[in-house]
């Protein structure tokens, strides 16, 4: 297993748990398939995309990867929370 893959399993089990972007704003979120569906959004944001980002850490901000993936503030948020983070 990559690391990556390790990271992306541990993303899939705290689904439905509370996580806040760097604003502070509380969210949840779902899967279908190999998307992830933040509450606060009906954007889909695909596995691909965290691992694009997930390449790049550590990043500063979710700025850093506002030009390469939908949904930067969820994905900043998940990647570095401590429940999920390698």
């Amino acid at each position: 297993m990559t690391d990556f893959e390790a990271v992306w399993a541990r993303i899939r089990g705290c689904a439905g748990q509370e996580f806040k972007t760097v604003r502070g704003l509380p969210f949840t979120y779902a899967f279908s398939g190999d998307y992830l569906q933040p509450s606060r959004t009906n954007v889909e944001l695909p596995k691909g995309h965290f691992r694009k980002a997930y390449d790049l850490m550590p990043i500063r901000g979710p700025g850093d990867i506002n030009r390469l993936v939908i949904g930067p503030a969820y994905i900043f948020a998940i990647l570095t929370d401590e429940r999920v983070r390698s």
